[in-house]
Formats: structure tokens, sequence, C-alpha cells
């Protein structure tokens, strides 16, 4: 495989940028790169990088002798500053020297090949990254070490042992041995429970990956951008004594108490001719169908105007927020939390109020981060050992059980990688962030 080279950091300013290199021989281009040699592997050195005899940076360098490295290969990595011309220079600085730009993916896929990882641990090496939640990040972490691999390949071991006895019945039977008995039948069904409760244990990525969503509404002034922003933490929507100053729904994102949800702030509600101004409120009446919960945000105790919101959130769950508390006592009856945005007073409960309206559930008892292909090639394993059972059962055609297994510890080979096409390296590796 060629040398290939990614910045494994964001192309955008910042204190330092890291460059990823792997490929046989890139040592000794490395050589090419910096005049001293570095003092050993696995250690941190300073040295000066220069491109046309001039000097480029003073860079961090670790190297990293295959087959003791992340791709299995022998592979550096530089840390340099982080301004958006060094990168494009230290671009131009590889390619001067013969690497190659990597793929999306492209360490992790070799990585996979170089028998380094197992291919659902490489999977969730992405998973990792793409966590939003605290509990997503540790059930990815999980299957990363290999734990996740382990117990599948515990799986398919035990297929293979009930195979071999069904093989034996079909090979030896004439020769007077016996291969089937209540115990074959009962190591086969006591395999397939405890596969169900693995395969229920792991939680589906996919369903992860929906984010809850929640959209502040009420009158205008009513401090819905400031409630907004306050829960952020820094000011993302414009704020103004005027009238209508939002005018379209802005989004953000939320992270709190390992529970990743968007927010949306929508224009304020009253009857006006802005013809922009009533566009942006009736995006905010439309996007009511497609957020989970719908927050009112209200000044003052006005049970006529209460009542047009608590109707406009229809099915959706609802609360109803007192802002402004800091300006004086107002009455608080059927509010659900009240709170100032401008002192903050209030937020924890209002935090609360809103974990508790997506019924965090204790994810604790969740093995796995899993995949939809994890789920699908499970789903067509527990099928066959089913299958497989009951013919045992029924005494049907030995060789028909058989393949049942054979094609029941396929699909566990799937999921870890022993047997994968081209086409699915591809679409896996695809989906990795450049320098992974």
């Amino acid at each position: 495989m060629s040398i290939v080279f990614a910045l494994a950091t964001p192309a955008a300013k910042s204190a330092i940028c890291v460059f990823r290199v792997s490929g046989e021989g890139c040592l000794s281009s490395l050589s090419k790169l910096i005049e001293k040699p570095l003092d050993g592997h696995r250690t941190f050195n300073v040295r000066p990088v220069y491109f046309n005899k001039r000097l480029l940076d003073t860079v961090g360098v670790i190297s990293f002798k295959g087959p003791e490295s992340y791709t299995g290969e022998d592979s550096f990595e530089i840390y340099a500053h982080g301004g958006l011309g060094v990168m494009s220079l230290f671009v131009d600085l590889f390619k001067s020297v013969g690497f190659d730009e990597a793929p999306p993916g492209e360490f992790t896929k070799r990585a996979f090949l170089n028998g380094k990882l197992s291919l659902n641990e490489a999977e969730a090496v992405v998973d990792v990254i793409d966590s939003s939640a605290g509990e997503d990040v540790f059930l990815s972490s999980l299957s990363l070490s290999g734990e996740f691999s382990r117990s599948v390949v515990g799986f398919a071991e035990e297929i293979d042992f009930i195979r071999v006895r069904v093989e034996g019945e079909i090979d030896f039977s004439d020769e007077g041995e016996n291969f089937l008995d209540d115990s074959l039948f009962n190591d086969l069904d006591n395999l397939i429970g405890r596969f169900d409760l693995f395969v229920g244990g792991c939680l589906n990525k996919k369903n992860r990956l929906v984010k809850n969503k929640v959209l502040f509404v009420g009158p205008v002034n009513s401090g819905k951008s400031s409630v907004f922003n306050r829960l952020l933490g820094f000011e993302r929507a414009l704020v103004s004594n005027v009238p209508g100053t939002t005018r379209d729904l802005i989004e953000s994102e939320v992270f709190y108490n390992d529970l990743s949800f968007s927010i949306f702030d929508s224009a304020g509600l009253r009857d006006t001719e802005d013809l922009i101004e009533a566009r942006g409120m009736a995006l905010a009446v439309d996007e009511i169908e497609n957020v989970d919960v719908v927050v009112g945000v209200f000044e003052k105790n006005d049970p006529a105007v209460m009542a047009r919101f608590s109707e406009m959130a229809k099915n959706k769950i609802y609360i109803q927020v007192l802002n402004k508390i800091d300006l004086g006592a107002s009455d608080a009856s059927g509010f659900d939390c009240y709170l100032s945005a401008k002192t903050g007073e209030g937020f924890d409960l209002f935090k609360s109020e809103l974990l508790k309206a997506f019924a965090v559930e204790d994810s604790h008892s969740s093995t796995y981060l899993v995949r939809e292909r994890h789920i699908n090639l499970f789903g067509d394993s527990v099928l066959s050992l089913k299958g497989a059972l009951e013919r045992l059962k029924k005494a049907e055609v030995m060789e028909l059980a058989a393949e049942d297994l054979k094609i029941a510890r396929s699909c566990l080979d799937e999921i870890v990688g022993f047997k994968s096409s081209d086409d699915l390296l591809g679409d896996i590796f695809s989906t990795f962030c450049i320098g992974k």
C-alpha cells in the first residue's frame, strides 16, 4: 500500500494541527523532512521541518513502528502550529516527497486489513467520534475495546460445537454413533435463549441518532430568545426590546446531564402586517409538528394568551414557563416552572423539566451500541438457529439443519469481519472522517 497522509484535526485556525502519515517506508521518508533522527519510537520529539530549504515550522513528531501502531504499518504524526498557511504548506510538502492524500477512513481501514481491529471495532471508532451523549461514548468505547467482538465470537464458537455434533450424525450415524440426544437440543435451546438476551441488550445506533427537539414559542417580548440563549450558555439568538426581532427559526444543540437535544427559537406570535414577520410566525406553528417538546415562554399570567399557546401545542409535551421573575413578584399559578433569563434563577428546575419530558431512561443495562447491519445480521442468525432447532426436533433432513447452523455462524462472521465484501468495506469506511 502507498504512503498516505491526512490532516487529523479540523481545517480551521487553532493552537495546533495534527498530520497523520502511514505506510511502509514512511519513516525513511521522514528523514527527508527533518534534519536530526528521532530519539526512539513512541517518543515525543521536537524538530524543525524544512521545505524548499526554508524553515516551515518547529514541530512535535512521534513515530510508530509497525506492527505496533494504529494501522499496523510504520507511521508517524506531526504536531504543528494550527495556522491555515501552515496546514497548506505541509500538504504541499508531503505531496513533494510522494505521499498520497488519504481518503476518509483510510487509517482505520488499514488497521482492519492488517488485523489490528475487527470490523465492528473499526465501526466503533466512528461511533465514538459521532457520540453526542455520554452513555453512547461508554457503549461505543466498550465495543472498541474488543468486548463486543469477543462476545460475538464466543457465540460463533458455540454454534460450531453444535454444528460438529450435527455433522457427526450425518457422517457417522451408519456406524452406530449417536450424536443427537436431548443434551444437543437443550444446548441449542439454551444458546438461542442467551443469544436473544444478548441481542435484546444492544442499542440500535440508528435510533440513537434521532435528536430530541425542543421548540420555544410565546408572545412577542416574552423573553424566548433570552431563555434560549441562557440555556445555550452564549448569545445565539438576537435579543432586543423591539417586537418582531426574531423572524426565523434558530437552531442550536444543547448537551446537558448526558442528554443531547436540539432547541429552536421562533418568532413571537402577534397580529402583524409585516409579511416577513408573519412568515416567521407561520414557520413556528408548522414546526410544532416536527418537535418532541414545546416550551411556552410568558412574562405574565394571562390565561387567554396562555390557553392559545397550549392549544397550539396539541398532543406534544408542553412546558409552560414564566420568565422575568427578576422584575418582581408575579402570579406563577398554572406554570410548570418560573425563572429569570437575566439572572439564571430557576434554570435548574427548568432543565429538570426538560429531562423529565424526555423520560430519560437508565441505559446502563444496555450492553453495546450497534449498527443497523449488526441488528439485521443478528436477526438472520437467530432465525437460522431456531430453524435448525425445529429441524432437529422433527428429525428432518440433517443436512438442512447443518446448513442453518452454517448460515447462523456466517452472519456472526460478517459482523466481526471474518467475511466481508469489498463493497461492504467501502460503504463502512466512507462514513469516516478524513484522518481516521
